[in-house]
């Protein structure tokens, strides 16, 4: 056999998928949207890194952070920036104020100008949610007259919420809070961060996972028609051919296909891009020219779907023998063993063993063995699930005439109903090990945060020079918020904070009405007025030795830069108080007062931390209390609280798996659903011919549920099994402790099965349609 027989068998192949009438064109058409499918999850995974790349590099380019020790001085090319995001409904919004110093400040990325005073640029996604209905509230927030929209360059993501607002008051916040001096926008010098080798253990598995469902989708569809298309070859042995190249004439039909789906699946990609210029998926965004894929894996992907739509289909037919007369396929088929089945997983055990209790202080994981290892159990999957489903349909009994009809199809053709689940199970054996992975070291990457939300859901830091009394009851006049703890911070020094080396001993001063001071000491009583220095603090103890009557103490200046040293003077007869943990889970220390006794001078020095308790009933509740916010200080920033706090990567690569998930499982469900039509087709006489002897169509609806409802069950119990193991290896390999999160492995199994269950109901109407009399008619 020479290379000049294979091209002129497989080129033969490919005419014949084209010039094979109607019926050709159908198959091939099935074959090519099948594979292009799967084509453009392969392109779309082969941009996913430059997409990511390009996000990052928008970012790091736009960072307006002092990288240097110390700030640059004013001059003719400086600006002032200061960080104004807020949170719409769950939406983060990027804000930024700026004020430029002179002609050649440093323009933010994405923007052709600055804005003036009261005016703002913003993203096309803010402008568009600006303009929406039910945006008054954020229209509130943003009182701004647009005057621009930011360009590509300066957004991370084409549905990103960002503006940039032109004001002249940040040189009264550049001491300690909020404002910025920059002379260029940037990292000078970015260094690369070593990610740790849990997070990459879990790159590399949730990339394999997320890719073998779409490798074995494009194996089944190249064989696509396939029972229709034995047959039909048939006739090449009556004008001479062996059966060598009579497979290889088949193999040149599914190479067309293939190559058919080449051109799909770019067009897919191609159509895929666009909307996804348009689309967020887990508050993650793209412009299409990030969507770029590598030319190296795209020229992989375009070689390798065609040599593998030959080799599978030559694989495929080694079993079948096609005869001048017919097929041999419909013959009982000999049973298949299940020794060499079993040799892929254990293969692939044997690879993750060596790393087995390695966690995240023995150094890295070997990429190539985690991807190797886990490749194999998962191929091993596809293996194993025919020969289940032989073994388990052999055995299944008699019962209605639905369940009888859809045993004998099973039992005569299991090998085509496994192939139609085969990729379901890969993906939710995967998904269960990810999960049981996920849920495992998920403690190692969250910490939790100390906020009591059983005492306030919200808290707003306000910027010193707002007035005490009155920025507290703008809050509790707010619509939603039940309750106001308000407390003012500040520092008193033993000696001057504009001296040399600053004050020797320092401690906390926290000023509040009495309820508010409740929160945070235990107080034997209290009215306005009272001054208590507090004990148990866990910092520091300079509190109670700067108690003494008549030293006096400085007050910490403000950060607008007031220099006048104010001075308090310790009266006698100050309270002793408890500390106790407040709301933010740590023991203050220093002293506290009562807003009168607080020296009027000092009122300006201190920096609010206001702490709300909000009625959630209330509709767009938080939203009230940011915009009360804002008018109070548009630089304050409100935080809503959380009891827990994740790792930034972690969080990311979980996103990163949900997001691909999403888009394997409309994969499967769209391949699911083209093979049970292309089933459908095959059998459409055999259907015609039960309606046309009286067989009724509940009946056959039901057998054809039975028929993708066994394998289904099958392939999900083997999922779960495989799926199982592999966590708890992978567990193993992290040096965690294994444990099975059994609702985690019980909404996957639900996922793969509500697929399922969608597909056959949208099977439902093509196959009411082929169910009449005149499908027999043939031409």
């Amino acid at each position: 056999m020479n290379l000049r027989q294979w091209s002129r068998d497989l080129g033969l192949g490919v005419r014949f998928a084209f010039a094979g009438g109607r019926e050709g064109w159908i198959r091939a058409v099935l074959t090519a949207v099948g594979v292009g499918l799967g084509v453009a999850v392969l392109l779309l995974t082969t941009a996913v890194p430059s997409a990511m790349g390009v996000r990052h590099d928008r970012e790091q380019a736009r960072l307006d952070w002092p990288f240097g020790s110390e700030q640059p001085a004013k001059g003719d090319d400086t600006l002032l920036i200061a960080q104004a995001d807020t949170t719409f409904r769950d939406k983060d919004v990027r804000g930024r104020l700026v004020e430029p110093e002179g002609s050649r400040a440093p323009l933010p990325p994405g923007l052709s100008r600055f804005p003036a005073e009261g005016d703002m640029v913003v993203s096309p996604a803010l402008k568009k949610l600006l303009a929406a209905d039910g945006s008054a509230l954020l229209r509130e927030r943003l009182p701004y007259r647009i005057v621009g929209t930011i360009g590509e360059s300066g957004l991370i993501g084409s549905q990103e919420l960002a503006y940039y607002s032109g004001t002249t008051e940040l040189a009264s916040h550049m001491e300690g809070y909020g404002a910025t001096r920059l002379k260029e926008f940037g990292n000078p010098n970015p260094s690369k961060e070593d990610t740790d080798p849990v997070l990459l253990l879990l790159i590399l598995v949730v990339i394999v996972v997320l890719l073998m469902p779409v490798a074995v989708f494009i194996a089944a569809a190249v064989r696509f028609g396939g029972e229709r298309r034995d047959r039909r070859l048939a006739a090449l042995r009556l004008i001479g051919s062996d059966g060598r190249m009579t497979r290889r004439i088949a193999a040149g039909e599914a190479m067309a296909g293939a190559l058919l789906g080449l051109v799909l699946g770019t067009v897919f990609f191609l159509i895929g891009r666009q909307v996804a210029g348009s689309v967020e998926v887990m508050g993650i965004s793209v412009w299409p020219s990030y969507l770029d894929p590598s030319p190296a894996l795209a020229a992989l992907v375009a070689l390798a779907v065609p040599a593998a739509a030959v080799l599978v289909t030559l694989f495929a037919l080694r079993g079948v023998v096609i005869e001048p007369l017919g097929v041999v396929r419909t013959a009982k088929p000999a049973r298949r063993r299940l020794w060499w089945r079993l040799l892929l997983p254990l293969g692939g055990f044997a690879m993750l063993y060596p790393m087995v209790g390695q966690g995240q202080t023995n150094g890295d994981f070997n990429q190539y063995m985690v991807s190797g290892g886990v490749i194999l159990i998962l191929v091993g999957i596809t293996a194993l699930l025919p020969w289940l489903v032989e073994t388990v349909v052999s055995r299944l009994g008699s019962g209605g005439v639905a369940w009888q009809l859809a045993v004998r199809r099973l039992q005569l053709s299991s090998g085509t109903a496994a192939r139609m689940v085969n990729g379901i199970a890969v993906a939710v054996a995967g998904a269960i090990a990810l999960q049981m992975l996920f849920a495992g070291v998920d403690g190692d990457y969250t910490e939790a945060t100390g906020q009591d939300l059983t005492r306030a859901q919200m808290q707003v830091r306000v910027p010193d020079g707002a007035p005490l009394a009155a920025t507290a009851q703008k809050f509790a006049d707010t619509k939603a918020v039940s309750k106001v703890t308000a407390l003012w911070e500040g520092y008193l020094g033993d000696s001057s904070w504009n001296s040399e080396n600053g004050p020797n001993l320092s401690t906390e001063l926290t000023v509040g009405a009495c309820p508010a001071l409740r929160e945070v000491a235990k107080l034997p009583s209290c009215k306005d007025g009272d001054m208590f220095v507090l004990d148990g603090d866990e910092y520091s103890a300079d509190g109670p030795q700067m108690n003494k009557p008549g030293k006096k103490l400085y007050i910490e200046p403000s950060s607008s830069g007031e220099s006048q040293d104010i001075v308090w003077t310790v009266p006698a007869g100050i309270t002793e108080a408890h500390s106790v943990k407040g709301l933010t889970d740590f023991k203050r220390g220093g002293f506290l007062m009562t807003p009168s006794a607080l020296p009027a001078a000092a009122e300006k020095l201190a920096t609010g931390e206001i702490y709300l308790s909000i009625d959630e009933s209330v509709p767009d509740a938080y939203e009230y209390a940011r915009n009360t916010a804002f008018h109070v200080a548009p630089l304050a920033d409100p935080m809503m609280w959380s009891s827990t706090r994740q790792d930034t990567k972690f969080t990311t690569i979980r996103t990163g798996l949900l997001v691909g998930s999403a888009c394997v499982l409309l994969l499967i469900g769209a391949s699911l659903l083209v093979s049970q039509l292309e089933q459908l087709r095959e059998r459409r006489k055999l259907l015609s011919s039960l309606v046309a002897f009286g067989t009724r169509r509940r009946t056959l609806g039901l057998s054809v549920l039975w028929q993708t409802a066994i394998p289904i069950g099958l392939g999900l119990l083997l999922a779960m099994g495989v799926g199982i193991t592999l966590g708890a290896i992978l567990l193993k390999m992290t040096d965690t402790p294994v444990g099975v999160d059994w609702a985690s492995v019980l909404s996957m199994t639900g996922c793969g099965a509500a697929v399922v269950l969608l597909v056959t109901l949208l099977s439902l109407p093509p196959l009411l349609k082929l169910l009449r009399p005149d499908g027999l008619r043939t031409e």
